[in-house]
């Protein structure tokens, strides 16, 4: 078997991550559906952004 890359091994553990999680969240009993997974996450600064303005 041939080598595998590093960008290969990234893409798979992120793959892996997002579905560890998912069934994690479906385990403590939140409802999930496959598009959760794959939804674009809000920047750091974005959710910052959005509690500065909750909190104001």
């Amino acid at each position: 078997m041939g080598t595998i890359s590093l960008e290969t091994k990234k893409a798979y553990a992120a793959k892996t991550r997002k579905s560890n999680y998912a069934a994690s969240l479906r385990l403590e009993g939140f409802k999930t559906t496959l598009a959760d997974g794959e939804r674009k996450l809000p920047s750091r600064e974005e959710v910052l952004q959005a509690f500065a303005k909750t909190r104001a």
